[in-house]
């Protein structure tokens, strides 16, 4: 089909408060806005003033109320443990009010917080939607977060309850949350009143009387009771949630969401961007803990009346780099969201596509990247071997849905290597000058996009306006910082190279080290890559690639690092001083996948680091030490 990117982009610029005003009749309102945005309120403005709704009641319960009922809303599949179970509209709504039930005998009500530390259970989604239904704030932890990590987020969401599991299950290992949970309450100076926790069969927990409540055994008794509890009515600019992001200070940042603006963002993305019809199959194979998971697992799907995968497990190891295909035949999904880094680890394990002939993916269309940079050798090989559109796309924690991309519901533009393509409706993007300046088509600078935000896009941060403005809006004032590098070519498209601070300066070059990763991702025996500048007496900084190769490869390693390096000095030039390329087993990352390139860049510099809350596996720091000390570098 001709798309339509051009005319709905034309369409919003000409009118922002009318676009969204139109995109806003998706939504089941209690009130409509008196206001579409009033430029004066809160620390930028508010979207949907005077507006009454209510999240959890457009998720699910107006689909109870229509047509969808008995539709799958929710698919969980568990290839770790083995299980399965679908959940109509039906069903989840009953799973919901009973859930409800229990918070509200535990003393939650509007406006209150609640910590939701779970593994990636269908009752972690129950959770974020029964708080929703009672206009309480929740705020998801990634399942497994260290006692002091968690600790830090209780003092600063102070939760009136806590919703968490005896343990969550990776591949080979079983996680105990039940002793971190305890620990991180005592340590935390706001502890809740109670807790309510999931006895998973694996490895059930002892129950602390008086305090810990038994997840089954009440909301069992909730559903015999027949407890009915009615959504509660939130202003639009009520926060739905608290999503804790790292903070350079060390304190964790809480991007607040909040429900109006929200809704009314996601639903539109899931047709428009996505191209996904109600009632279809949609995955993002991410976590709740992850602004993914919030956005594309539970919210987005749930508003558009689509089904949603909730999937249990990782993309090589359960069994096999076989398992996103299987799950996409089984269940007929449609659409496919994951980080590039899943997509990597498959062609790591699987790097001629065999194990994807034997699954039926007729009804599969699209795949979707975002999360880090997609280097376009990942891109041409998912294509090779899926013959399906991917569709690389950029956006943050703080946007909550897509800056920029290929709208595969509004008709593809054509692909360029490297770039999530065009901005969306909502955001004026612009590449400024270190000084504020704006720079011509082609330059590399920073990426900033000009205020007003979109609805859908954090307010500010949990008690924390100053710190909000701070870190998003003084370095330009009139934009939102994006902390991330790149720029615009002469037809519109982004190119994100990097974030700012893997911008490295060589010799009085300013280099992406992003740039260098596609170069040496292209290798055809390099399975994943990072590269970082290190510290050096004589240019300032110098790149320094690591990589791992494909499974298979029986070549000399020294020979594939001679050609790595001569490939960078072809494809950058001699101006790159790329001298320095490393083979290693594992690259250090968090759970979701995004390389921890500046923990790497420390360790490499002899500078001390903390190691990341959210790292995988912290052991792959010290593998990484030792093969740097062997190199004479650290």
């Amino acid at each position: 089909m001709t798309s339509q990117y051009s005319e709905i982009y034309q369409s919003w610029q000409d009118d922002p408060e009318e676009f969204w005003a139109i995109a806003a009749k998706e939504i089941d309102w209690y009130e409509p806005a008196k206001k579409i945005f009033n430029p004066s309120a809160n620390v930028y403005g508010e979207w949907f003033e005077g507006a009454l709704c209510n999240t959890c009641y457009n998720c699910v319960d107006r689909h109870v109320d229509g047509v969808r009922a008995d539709q799958p809303a929710l698919i969980y599949d568990s290839p770790i443990t083995g299980a399965k179970k679908t959940y109509t509209y039906r069903q989840l709504k009953d799973e919901v009010v009973a859930l409800a039930a229990v918070l509200k005998d535990r003393g939650v009500e509007k406006g209150d917080r609640v910590i939701i530390y779970m593994p990636m259970a269908p009752e972690a989604s129950f959770a974020m939607l029964a708080c929703a239904r009672l206009g309480a704030v929740h705020s998801v932890v990634f399942g497994g977060f260290a006692a002091a990590e968690l600790a830090t987020r209780i003092d600063d969401a102070e939760p009136k309850v806590i919703i968490s599991a005896s343990c969550g299950i990776e591949p080979g290992r079983i996680i105990a949350y039940k002793p971190l949970l305890d620990e991180a309450i005592e340590l935390s100076s706001r502890k809740p009143t109670s807790t309510i926790i999931l006895q998973r069969e694996q490895l059930p927990c002892d129950m602390i009387d008086g305090r810990d409540f038994d997840y089954a055994a009440e909301t069992r008794k909730a559903i015999v009771e027949g407890r009915e509890i009615a959504c509660t009515p939130v202003a639009a600019t009520d926060p739905l949630y608290i999503l804790y992001t790292s903070g350079t200070t060390g304190q964790p940042k809480g991007v607040i969401r909040d429900n109006g603006g929200h809704m009314v963002a996601l639903k539109w993305t899931m047709s428009a961007f996505y191209g996904v019809a109600p009632g279809e199959v949609w995955w993002a194979a991410s976590d709740v803990g992850w602004v993914v998971g919030h956005s594309y697992i539970t919210y987005g799907p749930l508003l558009h009346g689509a089904t949603s995968i909730l999937f249990e497990g990782k993309p090589v190891g359960t069994p096999d780099a076989g398992t996103f295909w299987r799950i996409i035949s089984e269940h007929k999904v449609v659409a496919l969201f994951t980080a590039p880094t899943a997509f990597r680890a498959i062609k790591k394990e699987d790097p001629e596509g065999k194990l994807i002939k034997d699954y039926d993916l007729s009804n599969f269309r699209t795949l979707f990247l975002a999360g880090e940079r997609a280097d376009p050798d990942t891109i041409q090989w998912a294509e090779r071997h899926l013959k399906k559109p991917v569709i690389d796309h950029w956006w943050q924690t703080e946007t909550g849905w897509p800056i920029a991309g290929n709208p595969a519901g509004l008709g593809f533009l054509p692909v360029k290597y490297g770039s999530p393509c065009v901005p969306m409706p909502g955001y004026h993007m612009e590449v400024l000058s270190d000084d504020g300046a704006p720079l011509e088509r082609n330059e590399l600078g920073n990426i900033v996009i000009k205020m007003p935000l979109p609805p859908g896009c954090l307010p500010s941060l949990w008690h924390a306006d100053d710190r909000f403005r701070e870190a998003y809006l003084t370095e330009f004032p009139g934009y939102y910082q994006t902390a991330d590098a790149g720029y615009m070519d002469e037809d519109g498209y982004l190119f994100i190279m990097a974030r700012t601070d893997d911008i490295i300066n060589v010799a009085g070059h300013r280099l992406s080290t992003g740039g260098m990763e596609e170069v040496v991702a292209a290798h055809p025996d390099i399975a994943e890559c990072a590269v970082v500048g290190i510290a050096d007496k004589l240019k300032g900084q110098l790149p320094a690639g690591f990589f791992i190769l494909n499974s298979g490869v029986t070549r000399d390693v020294a020979e594939i690092e001679k050609e790595v390096i001569a490939l960078v000095r072809q494809k950058i030039g001699p101006v790159a001083a790329f001298k320095i390329a490393i083979p290693v087993a594992r690259l250090p990352k968090t759970r979701s996948g995004k390389i921890l390139r500046g923990t790497i860049q420390k360790i490499a510099d002899g500078e001390a680091y903390k190691v990341p809350a959210t790292i995988d596996d912290p052991a792959i720091l010290d593998e990484i030490t030792e093969v740097l000390k062997a190199r004479g570098i650290c």
